[in-house]
């Protein structure tokens, strides 16, 4: 008589296991993810760690997906922690969510915007590194 029960407690437990599996393969996609958008971009990834933020279920086209939304923190000159974010489906980076880097160096001309024009986004601009070595 308790065969059943058993039965149905051991099929939950496989399958909390499963789905912890494969979340732990996704954030160890999503940690490949941002190393490489921080390598693009010339940032430091700060404990070469993701963590989920969120899990939600999306439909895109009629068919219905579960976005995740890993957090993470970069660097952007080795003396701060700056707040990055990704989203991914599947194994496809949905969105990306960077700091924004603004230059501030000696010489650099830029133009006065008037504030009717201003706009909320600023184009990320790559690095200048001192030397070519690696750090």
């Amino acid at each position: 008589m308790s065969e059943l029960p058993d039965l149905i407690l051991l099929l939950i437990l496989l399958a909390i296991v499963g789905g912890w599996l494969k979340l732990s393969h996704a954030r160890e996609q999503a940690t490949q993810e941002a190393r490489q958008q921080c390598r693009q971009h010339g940032l430091q990834l700060l404990d070469e760690s993701v963590g989920l933020r969120s899990l939600k279920l999306r439909r895109v086209q009629g068919q219905l997906f579960w976005e995740r939304c890993y957090t993470f923190e970069v660097s952007i000159d080795g003396d701060d922690r700056e707040p990055g974010r990704l989203w991914m489906s599947g194994r496809t980076l949905t969105g990306l969510s960077l700091p924004t880097i603004q230059s501030h160096l000696p010489g650099l001309i830029t133009e006065h915007v008037p504030p009717q024009a201003e706009s909320n986004v600023v184009p990320l601009r790559p690095r200048l590194r001192r030397d070519s070595s690696l750090h």
